[in-house]
């Protein structure tokens, strides 16, 4: 209890002001204003109110270090609704999700196609040689075109 008395003194009455500040925000839920959802709904942004609740932790009433850390996770939780990350995360899939879906999409059956090509007997080889043709091409006329390779 006295440590309740402490937060009521003179010298402590920018700690009990900001007490009320917070309460009010937490209570009333007033939503995030869009400028500053974009600047907290980033990885700097979330960096800082992180350091901001370790200073409160570390320089003010405990109390109020602890309200703090609510206030912080209630406005990264409003930020992230304000902005769209919070609906883009949920719903919006992964690739994992859609590497499943994919690769359920691509199971197929053992076609009746596919038996019967195994079954076959193997194909000739067609004893595909690089020799000289033992026969010699004509050419046509050419009615005054250039040659292809030139």
């Amino acid at each position: 209890m006295e440590s309740f008395s402490t937060l009521f003194k003179k010298e402590h009455m920018g700690d009990l002001v900001l007490a009320i500040v917070f309460i009010i925000y937490l209570i009333l839920g007033l939503k995030t204003p869009e400028p500053i959802a974009n600047l907290i709904d980033t990885l700097v942004g979330k960096v800082v109110l992180v350091l901001i609740v370790i200073y409160m932790f570390m320089h003010v009433h405990p109390v109020l270090a602890v309200l703090s850390l609510f206030v912080a996770f209630d406005l990264l939780r409003r930020s992230s609704l304000a902005t769209g990350l919070d609906a883009l995360q949920k719903y919006a899939p992964s690739e994992e999700k859609k590497m499943s879906q994919f690769t359920a999409y691509n199971q197929f059956p053992y076609t009746l196609e596919q038996e019967v090509v195994a079954k076959m007997a193997p194909a000739k080889s067609s004893g595909f040689s690089l020799s000289q043709a033992t026969y010699k091409p004509l050419m046509e006329n050419l009615y005054d075109a250039s040659p292809v390779n030139a």
